[in-house]
């Protein structure tokens, strides 16, 4: 099995790492009801998409 020959140093370690990070999802306002919901979803509290209903939500 392979080993390394030298210690990778924290600047090399921090250098490989710097793309594991999490990205905040888009949130815009629904059209209908002016929630904050996710870009390209349904939304959770009115269930229109791009100006018609997809969801009822009047259980």
């Amino acid at each position: 099995m392979a080993l390394p020959k030298k210690k990778t140093s924290k600047s090399k370690r921090n250098m490989r790492r710097s793309h594991d990070h999490l990205n905040i999802p888009g949130v815009s306002l629904c059209p209908q009801c002016d929630e904050p919901k996710q870009s390209h979803r349904v939304c959770g509290t009115c269930g229109y998409y791009k100006d018609r209903e997809v969801l009822d939500t009047t259980v």
